[in-house]
């Protein structure tokens, strides 16, 4: 989808890949928020998220932080809108409670604060600084003086990434982001000079079902209906895995779907969505093995299949913990 705001730098995008094993890049922390385009211009102050939008609205504390702080001058600011937890580990699932809201009341942004972490100034008063080496934008962003919900968190230049990725680990964060330390800003670019290493974490689910698929996926599945079972012995839905396939692979799966179809859905209760949708249900004996970025306790975020198990019974698949 094409940048709609002429004038407003679109974000930089990162490649996704292992850390660089070399001298001259910078590491980042990856906090799993909604990536966010800060202008701020004689006391307007507007938030832009990837796709263009104002979600400013959604977010009335962190514009009035940025009003206070760019003043009457010029400031823009790349950076993230984080939720997090109370022992500091961002959520997404409860930054979900305010991302959809465009007017949060006051009892809202109480329950459920949110952050500004800004990681890159691309303006600063009358200076564009795209075109400075990533160390110096780091520089500048340091002399701002953020107050809360605003701060710039560290980074780190010659370090282990390994061990990083082990401190991203423990504290529940998404994984980090590689820098090039000479790198220029890239508006709309996906560079290689920014590499993101996510976290992922994985769980066994059992395949109740499966959604039609559309286009080069007709003649299989969109996607695999996913179920474990909760402490209470109930088989609940936890989401849907429809990346992660090699096309021999959808036809194997497709073939033993149509093996094991029934006519009703083996959930205590099915997702409300699925009447409608077309889901089709199986006999839940087929046990895979998923990789996921994190659980609501209600739904896999960003679910991907790594492929069947035939060491567990569907018995032994059991909802995945809360982290």
């Amino acid at each position: 989808m094409p940048w709609p705001l002429p004038g407003v730098p679109a974000p930089m995008l990162a490649i996704g890949g292992a850390p660089p094993d070399a001298a001259g890049w910078a590491v980042e922390m990856k906090w799993d928020g909604v990536r966010i385009i800060a202008v701020c211009e004689a006391r307007q102050c507007r938030l832009y998220s990837r796709n263009g939008n104002d979600v400013g609205g959604s977010y009335p504390e962190v514009v009035a932080a940025l009003k206070v702080l760019s003043g009457n001058g010029s400031l823009i600011l790349d950076g993230e809108i984080v939720a997090q937890e109370p022992d500091g580990a961002p959520s997404f699932g409860r930054l979900q409670r305010r991302m959809h809201v465009a007017l949060p009341g006051e009892q809202l942004v109480a329950e459920v604060p949110v952050q500004f972490f800004a990681f890159d100034v691309l303006r600063i008063g009358a200076r564009d600084t795209m075109a400075e080496p990533y160390l110096e934008r780091r520089k500048r962003l340091a002399e701002v003086d953020f107050a809360a919900p605003l701060s710039a968190p560290p980074h780190w230049i010659e370090v282990d990434a390994q061990a990083l990725q082990r401190v991203a680990l423990e504290h529940r964060l998404e994984g980090i982001v590689s820098k090039r330390v000479d790198s220029v800003y890239l508006p709309g670019r996906r560079s290689p000079a920014w590499i993101k290493t996510p976290l992922r974490q994985r769980t066994e689910a059992v395949v109740a079902g499966w959604t039609p698929g559309a286009g080069a996926m007709g003649s299989t599945f969109g996607s695999l209906v996913l179920g474990a079972y909760d402490e209470n012995g109930r088989f609940v839905y936890i989401g849907n895995a429809g990346t992660g396939f090699t096309q021999a692979a959808r036809r194997i799966i497709r073939a033993t779907l149509g093996e094991i179809e029934t006519s009703a859905s083996a959930f205590d209760e099915p997702p409300p969505e699925a009447a409608a949708a077309g889901w089709r249900w199986v006999d839940p004996i087929l046990v895979g093995d998923v990789e996921y970025r994190e659980f609501s306790g209600a739904r896999l975020r960003m679910p991907s299949w790594k492929g069947l198990r035939t060491d567990k019974v569907p018995a032994q698949v059991d909802v995945p913990p809360l982290r």
